[in-house]
């Protein structure tokens, strides 16, 4: 589980990469990288199957970014993940938020065992503010289960 410390430094970074965000709007990642973007970070999709996404350059993987980035947004299916992290590491990127429902045990151990900072089983969108009602309720109701990062 992550802590209130990894959450507030992964969030601290202002230029992120959404990884396998989709040109679709009506799409959860697609969304993702919106309301990152309109919170005021930096976004670069990464998409190997899009040119662009909302009107931006896509990039093919993280190594092809323009410039660093510190930290990547995983939304991939769990098939994917293993080796999206792999290309974290390889970017040289050195904090991960794997969205929920796209975590695997194998990419988070991979995470630990190379110092990557690793967030999973956590909605970015929960705590990236100014949060959106629905994202506040979700969290409310998180910390009234006991399940936010202390």
């Amino acid at each position: 589980m992550a802590t209130k410390e990894e959450v507030s430094e992964f969030l601290s970074q202002k230029t992120l990469a959404v990884v396998g965000v989709s040109r679709s709007r009506e799409k959860f990642s697609n969304g993702v990288y919106r309301e990152l973007k309109a919170k005021g970070y930096r976004v670069f999709p990464v998409n190997p199957n899009a040119e662009t996404v909302e009107g931006d350059r896509c990039y093919p993987n993280l190594g092809a970014l323009p410039e660093p980035v510190g930290g990547a947004v995983v939304i991939v299916p769990r098939a994917e993940v293993e080796n999206v992290v792999k290309d974290v590491a390889q970017a040289g990127i050195r904090r991960v938020w794997i969205q929920q429902q796209s975590e695997t045990k194998a990419a988070i151990q991979y995470c630990e065992a190379n110092g990557i900072s690793v967030i999973y089983n956590e909605c970015v969108l929960m705590f990236a503010e100014p949060s959106a009602f629905f994202h506040k309720m979700h969290r409310f109701v998180w910390g009234v289960a006991g399940k936010l990062p202390k």
